[in-house]
């Protein structure tokens, strides 16, 4: 479906809207299985607040004993906690038991990165970084605000927090050897300060500046979110957006381009194939046919739930194309070190379903692809990302996610007479 069509589906009004149907179908398709990927922020929730639809939708979606009819699993860019508060959250939201098992933060893929879980590891951003870096499987890991401690002349911007000098050496930190971007931070001028100077000292911050450095610190970064919906009318800067500054910072400083060994979350490829290793583990590792994604997010959501749809038709058969276009985007050199059958992908189709209670929105037009270029103020995504208006286009648009799962029963669960 063109971009110029779904436009014109929206202006006559045929669209799927909540109350399609009126009763819980209580079983599985026997035909085909279904899995359903969830986004949380603008489908679920809009910043501490439930959306009315998802509640309204979760209840469509178990049996009697509040068993799911498919597999299912949230996966958001968040990033500032663990996989258990989240569930936790997200229970009390939505009246049904979610398990952590069901769960994929934008940082949950690094727990099968082992090859720099022995490093010593920069985190930036907020929340329990330490404990969320431990649980992931890195040993040796160095906050902003360890480092800040021990190189106090290091942050001066705001100069009523510039640290006192100990009146005693601290000892030195190791030499860092990888960074990891988690999330944004409280203080983006203190991290991007830091950063940098981990970056033009490779890993030794109390050292001079070499912006001659042949090889740079390898960068894992989470969330690449440019924005993202809150309570707020319009949605607010995300990861993505402090990315954007620390690239600027970099290449203004040594000419060249902030490179990144993974960018992680939704839309890479290996966040989704960590995703459908959950949903088959919640169908007894039998096969899944078709995954449905929900999502709010042109950009994140839709882009990445139509390249894993596209890497699903090809990967038994000509893969060259797509994955270059995923290692360009996700880092090819990361991607090739987890293990194949922790990789495996078996679905055959991903559905894309977009909700219209987010950062989309439906009175503004889709991009369109007559266009052989999209200017920088309508392509949000990430500079690392291939532009495609095609990837952008959802197989569906909702109203709601009640509407999303109104859907999607009605394809896998056919009605029966009783109903």
């Amino acid at each position: 479906m063109s971009s110029r069509q779904l436009v014109t589906v929206r202006e006559t009004g045929v669209m799927w809207r909540r109350g399609f149907l009126q009763q819980t179908v209580r079983y599985m398709s026997t035909s085909r299985q279904a899995g359903v990927l969830f986004d949380v922020d603008g489908v679920l929730l809009r910043g501490g607040s439930v959306i009315p639809a998802a509640r309204r939708a979760f209840r469509k979606l178990v049996d009697q004993n509040n068993n799911f009819l498919f597999p299912v699993v949230f996966v958001t860019n968040a990033g500032s906690c663990q996989r258990h508060h989240k569930a936790q959250q997200l229970s009390h939201f939505l009246d049904v038991q979610i398990s952590p098992e069901q769960v994929v933060l934008s940082h949950s893929p690094l727990q099968m990165l082992k090859r720099f879980h022995d490093k010593c590891v920069l985190v930036s951003g907020q929340g329990p970084v330490t404990d969320i870096a431990n649980t992931l499987g890195f040993q040796k890991v160095v906050t902003v605000e360890t480092l800040r401690e021990h190189h106090p002349l290091l942050d001066m911007v705001d100069h009523n927090r510039r640290p006192e000098l100990p009146s005693s050496p601290l000892q030195t930190p190791p030499r860092i050897e990888a960074i990891i971007l988690f999330g944004e931070p409280i203080r983006w001028e203190t991290n991007l300060q830091l950063l940098i100077d981990v970056l033009l000292t490779n890993g030794s911050p109390g050292c001079e500046y070499d912006t001659q450095l042949l090889a740079q610190l390898p960068v894992l970064a989470c969330n690449v979110d440019l924005m993202w919906m809150a309570e707020a009318p319009s949605p607010r800067f995300g990861h993505g957006m402090f990315m954007l500054c620390l690239e600027s910072i970099y290449k203004k400083l040594t000419g060249r381009e902030l490179q990144y060994q993974a960018l992680l979350g939704k839309p890479s490829l290996l966040t989704y194939q960590y995703a459908e290793r959950l949903l088959r583990l919640q169908n007894h590792n039998h096969k899944l046919t078709t995954i449905y994604t929900v999502g709010d997010n042109l950009m994140t959501d839709i882009y990445g739930a139509n390249l894993y749809n596209r890497y699903l038709a090809q990967q038994h058969t000509a893969m060259t194309t797509t994955t270059k276009l995923v290692g360009q985007g996700t880092g090819s050199q990361v991607t090739m070190v987890v293990p194949e059958e922790e990789l495996m992908s078996a679905a055959a189709h991903c559905h894309s379903i977009l909700v219209c209670t987010g950062v989309y929105n439906p009175h503004s037009p889709l991009p369109s692809n007559q266009s052989s270029t999209v200017t920088e103020t309508v392509f949000h995504g990430h500079r690392d990302l291939v532009l495609e208006p095609d990837l952008m286009e959802p197989s569906h648009v909702v109203e709601d996610v009640e509407a999303a799962v109104d859907l999607l029963l009605q394809h896998e669960c056919p009605i029966t007479s009783e109903l």
